[in-house]
């Protein structure tokens, strides 16, 4: 049996007037996802346990089947293992995000997350001007891709109140800055960059989601199948290592409209001939959804569905007996432009179950009404590959 999971991260949204009422997955172009829903099971799954963070790291590691409870540590360790940083028992890693700030009525502004997406390149060279001027031998800032990249702090403190800076565009940083043992010296860093990077695309650093390396055992002795996670996206590459997955490196890949969707076509297909599991993620919902387009998200969720969904089920009979999972992590409204933990709809596919409800559609409205939940949604992985 073969087992593919997409993973459309921040897919769900609420609904909107200028969509006559509908979702962007109702009023998306979703064929093959709509025929998940028809032909499998259709129901809403709690992706982000009561007291947690409704983030991408928690979300996926839930859906992979590991318990945040007794797993997550932070967000930016995670991203650290996907980089092949080796944190010693005592070390801290803190996600570093390349920002856009805007001063207003003397109030600086976080006015975009990602520096406009900033691109690989040019990103390198501003964390190379700050690796310059701030690194030191306790403090150490390793770069990743685009705007993602870490820092970590040798024998670190271990509590850390911040803030992800997408949850907060268009506000006044100041009531955001981190907060707790250690912010007098992030803080600082977090200054020096502005001077270092004044007059640059990306004019700041903003340091959160620090945290120890986890713990993860092996997705093959949780759950049997060996197999791989294909992402652009470092914090999604790092939950595969961390659970012993392979994560191959897709030229073109860049979380965005703009990634290489047949790489990862090609990718899976590829895995698929030596493992029995693959795990799809794409992050241009969010991405979108974050930006507060509504356009843009709807073009995201129709390009995962015809240059994803579409390709890869259509050569899952070649593999013969097959299983698929088709879910986001969280919701990331437009409405509001971050992350939110609302029960999400997933569509679980058995190759050997058939079954039919044309009037299904991959949707929210639909999946709330057939009146399955998972309530405890780490569990929903052995339901899919142990049922």
């Amino acid at each position: 049996m073969k087992y593919v999971v997409f993973l459309g991260d921040g897919m769900g949204d609420y609904a909107y007037e200028q969509l006559d009422g509908k979702t962007p997955l109702q009023a998306a172009t979703t064929p093959h996802m709509d025929w998940l829903a028809q032909h499998g099971d259709l129901g809403l799954v709690h992706t982000i346990p009561d007291g947690f963070p409704p983030g991408s790291d928690v979300g996926n590691m839930t859906v992979l089947g590991y318990d945040p409870s007794l797993y997550y540590t932070g967000r930016a360790p995670i991203e650290a293992a996907s980089m092949g940083l080796k944190l010693g028992p005592t070390d801290i890693a803190y996600r570093c995000n390349l920002v856009h700030l805007e001063e207003r009525d003397g109030q600086l502004i976080m006015e975009d997350y990602s520096a406009g997406h900033i691109k690989n390149d040019y990103a390198h060279r501003l964390l190379s001007k700050i690796k310059q001027e701030l690194d030191s031998d306790v403090l150490t800032f390793e770069p990743g891709i685009n705007y993602r990249h870490i820092l970590v702090w040798k024998n670190g403190p271990t509590v850390q109140q911040s803030t992800p800076p997408h949850d907060i565009l268009g506000k006044p940083i100041q009531p955001y800055l981190p907060q707790g043992d250690g912010d007098v010296q992030l803080l600082e860093l977090m200054k020096k960059s502005q001077e270092i990077l004044k007059g640059e695309q990306a004019n700041a650093i903003w340091l959160w989601g620090c945290g120890p390396m986890p713990q993860l055992p092996s997705f093959a002795s949780s759950f049997g199948p060996t197999g791989a996670i294909i992402s652009a996206v470092d914090l999604i590459k790092g939950l595969g290592v961390l659970a012993e997955l392979e994560v191959p490196d897709i030229p073109g890949v860049t979380g965005y409209l703009d990634t290489n969707y047949q790489g990862k076509v090609d990718a899976t297909l590829n895995t698929l001939k030596e493992h029995d599991f693959v795990y799809v993620h794409v992050e241009a919902p969010d991405e979108t959804g974050h930006e507060g387009d509504l356009n843009k998200k709807i073009q995201a969720l129709d390009d995962f569905d015809a240059k994803v969904v579409g390709p890869i089920l259509k050569q899952l009979s070649d593999f013969g007996d097959h299983a698929v999972l088709l879910l986001p992590d969280h919701y990331t409204p437009v409405k509001i432009r971050t992350h939110v933990a609302n029960p999400v709809p997933f569509a679980l596919y058995r190759s050997t179950q058939p079954q039919s409800h044309p009037e299904r559609h991959y949707a929210e409205p639909d999946a709330a009404q057939t009146g399955l939940k998972v309530s405890q949604g780490h569990q929903l992985m052995k339901q899919f590959i142990q049922p």
